[in-house]
C-alpha cells in the first residue's frame, strides 16, 4: 500500500530499486537449455504496463530482488520469509506499487501459508489504528478472482490526524506451490481505487507465476 513519503510515522510504501537478482548459473548446459531452465523453474514478474495505468506518469520497474522489500507490505510484510523475491514499481508521482513472490517446499505449504497471509488482511484496519493512535483506517474485501488457485483482492485506506489520505490495493494470489502478494497504493480515498485494472494486474501476476 502506498502512504505519503514524507512525514508518515508507518512508512508503509516506499519504491526502492535494490540489487538484481543474481542469475541462476548452470554447469556444462547449452545456454537455450540453460535458460529453458530457469525460466522454468524461476516465477515471472509483473512488467510496468502490466500495473493499473496512471493518467500522467509511465511505470518504471525496479530488478527482481532476492529477500524482502525494505517497505513491507501493509499487514502482511512481517510473515513474509527471507527466501522471498520482489520487484518494486514507481511512477513519477505519488504512486507505487511491489509484487513479492514466494515459492514454498509444497503445495500444502503454499496453500497454508497464502491462508495466513489473507487472515492478517481480514484485520488489517483494526491492527493499523492499534499501531497509531493518529492514523484511522478502514478496509474492503473486494472478492476471489478465479485464476489459477485462487487470489484475494483487499483495499485500504488509511487517513491520519496531521491530514494524509492514502488508499492501497492489496491481493494474494497462489499457482501451485507458490505465492504471490501485489500491493498497489496512492494518495487518495476509496474513490480513487482503481479496483477493476488492479483486479486486472492480479489476474496477470498470478498467471505469469509459471
Amino acid at each position: 500500500m502506498n502512504v505519503r513519503t514524507r512525514g508518515n510515522r508507518l512508512a508503509l510504501a516506499t519504491v526502492t530499486a535494490l540489487t538484481a537478482l543474481a542469475g541462476i548459473a548452470v554447469a556444462a548446459v547449452p545456454a537455450a537449455a540453460a535458460t529453458t531452465a530457469a525460466d522454468s523453474d524461476t516465477p515471472r514478474f509483473l512488467e510496468p504496463g502490466e500495473l493499473p495505468p496512471h493518467p500522467s506518469s509511465p511505470w518504471y520497474a525496479g530488478p527482481v530482488t532476492a529477500g524482502q522489500p525494505e517497505a513491507l507490505p501493509i499487514c502482511v510484510g512481517d510473515a513474509l520469509p527471507s527466501i522471498a523475491s520482489h520487484r518494486s514499481f514507481g511512477t513519477e508521482y505519488d504512486t507505487n506499487a511491489v509484487q513479492v513472490t514466494v515459492v514454498e517446499r509444497d503445495e500444502q505449504r503454499a496453500k497454508d501459508f497464502a491462508a495466513f497471509l489473507r487472515k492478517n488482511l481480514d484485520d488489517c484496519a483494526k491492527k493499523l489504528m492499534a499501531q497509531d493512535p493518529d492514523i484511522t483506517a478502514t478496509q474492503k474485501y473486494y472478492g476471489k478472482l478465479n485464476v489459477e488457485e485462487g487470489a484475494h483482492v483487499y483495499g485500504v485506506h488509511t487517513a491520519s490526524s496531521w491530514g494524509s489520505s492514502d488508499i492501497g490495493l492489496l491481493s494474494v494470489g497462489r499457482d501451485g506451490r507458490t505465492v504471490t502478494v501485489v500491493d498497489w497504493g496512492q494518495m487518495g480515498n476509496f474513490q480513487h481505487a482503481q479496483v477493476a485494472d488492479f483486479k486486472n494486474t492480479t489476474v496477470t501476476a498470478v498467471n505469469k507465476l509459471y
